[in-house]
């Protein structure tokens, strides 16, 4: 697969392999603040234009393999995750590894959701989901819903359709999409980090975006002004086949 992942000397096993498709990315700048106690050891926040952001991400989870197994009921499934963007310098790399840190992360499958807290911590919650992608070929339309509380909540956006765009070089999109690696805190207090491979994508830009949701309950107060307001920017991102990389700790990752 060609991949613009600087994955050099950074090369363990595949760990999953899947399509991540029709993403939609509600993108929001927040006070670096809120960031600091969910920021792993070892990694800074990274900036753009001078400015934190966090991303609500939905997206379709397609032909999903781990170690190179399928497993029934669970290779097709949706995911809504809230994300924050970091970066790692390493001694000899002329750049840091930029990456990101989940808050949390929405499946409808329970097995997906224990395994990934149990071998690598990762916040996982576990929702009834559905979601609409209209047309699929050049959607106009991409939602996702889960439920929580007892009631929907939804993360969408309206497109123009057409064709997708390249990414512009120095835009908030190439920031957002290109963050190739993952840092995750373990129980121990070191920090585990994971290549996250795939080629460079396209985007629609969005016409408009839906997020009602209830904030506080889901991610803390802290997020609430934040989510609340504008977004910074919104668009859908096409996808593509990825790979994910074992992970490994930082000591061990140089």
């Amino acid at each position: 697969m060609t991949t613009t992942a600087p994955t050099k000397g950074h090369s363990p096993a595949v760990f999953l392999a899947a399509e991540w498709r029709w993403l939609a990315m509600v993108n929001y700048a927040v006070d670096p603040a809120v960031l600091l106690p969910y920021l792993p050891a070892g990694v800074e926040l990274d900036e753009f234009g001078g400015r934190s952001f966090v991303s609500m991400v939905g997206f379709r989870f397609l032909r999903t393999r781990v170690f190179g197994f399928r497993f029934p009921f669970h290779t097709d499934f949706d995911e809504v995750n809230l994300r924050f963007y970091v970066r790692r310098r390493v001694p000899g790399d002329d750049k840091p590894r930029r990456g990101t840190v989940f808050i949390r992360e929405i499946v409808p499958r329970r097995i997906i959701a224990t395994t990934a807290r149990l071998l690598y911590n990762e916040p996982y919650l576990t929702c009834p989901m559905r979601h609409r992608v209209e047309p699929a070929a050049a959607p106009t339309e991409a939602e996702y819903r889960w439920k929580y509380a007892r009631r929907w909540q939804t993360l969408g956006v309206s497109t123009a359709g057409g064709e997708p765009s390249a990414i512009a070089a120095g835009s908030e999109e190439e920031f957002i999409t290109e963050h190739y690696w993952g840092y995750n805190r373990q129980r121990s207090g070191e920090t585990l980090e994971y290549g996250v491979e795939h080629p460079r994508w396209r985007v629609w830009r969005a016409t408009g975006h839906r997020f009602d949701c209830d904030v506080a309950a889901l991610y803390g107060e802290g997020f609430a002004p934040f989510l609340r307001a504008e977004p910074s920017s919104a668009f859908l991102v096409e996808g593509s086949p990825v790979q994910v990389r074992k992970g490994r700790p930082l000591a061990a990752s140089k």
